[in-house]
């Protein structure tokens, strides 16, 4: 079956409780479909989005450059875009900026090996961030490994907290 915003817009006014879109977007890591596929399905999220006025949950994996075309084609479209766990560039959140994107922030930020990711986070500003669990993947640190849970978001708002050099109470009423 092939998505379409008519379809999408259909079933999204078929239940009043569905308040965005998503998770959609791009993901080039694996290629287990089709690139030109993808970007159909997201420009058709992103047509009934723009229509219902409803935000965008986005996921982009390996397709920084692909994402920023698409989104491009509605710059003026007024987008509500939610940079699901957020793992890309500076340079790419910089560029999302420009599209008044929020971007969430998961475990993945407690792991050793994502200076970069974290460098990332200190520039984002403060009301452009959010903290999310991904459950049941990406438990923070301790639990890196383990099945993630809703709990564990404390460790997240804890290193975010770090990373912005502030208190976790204070993260904790911004990213809230």
């Amino acid at each position: 079956n092939k998505v379409t915003a008519k379809l999408i817009i259909k079933e999204i006014n078929e239940n009043k409780k569905i308040i965005g879109i998503g998770e959609t977007g791009l993901d080039f890591y694996y290629n287990h479909s089709d690139k030109s596929d993808q970007i159909t399905s997201l420009e058709e999220h992103i047509k009934a989005a723009i229509e219902l006025k409803i935000p965008l949950i986005i996921h982009s994996r390996n397709a920084e450059k692909e994402t920023l075309e698409v989104f491009s084609k509605y710059k003026d479209s007024r987008l509500k875009i939610l940079m699901h766990c957020f793992t890309g560039s500076k340079k790419f959140a910089e560029k999302l900026l420009n599209f008044n994107a929020y971007f969430s922030a998961s475990g993945i930020i407690t792991f050793k090996n994502t200076s970069d990711l974290q460098e990332t986070f200190k520039v984002i500003p403060s009301e452009k961030v959010l903290i999310e669990t991904d459950s049941p993947f990406l438990a923070p640190v301790p639990y890196r490994g383990k099945k993630n849970e809703p709990s564990f978001i404390s460790f997240t708002a804890q290193k975010l907290a770090e990373i912005r050099n502030i208190s976790k109470s204070d993260i904790i009423k911004i990213t809230t």
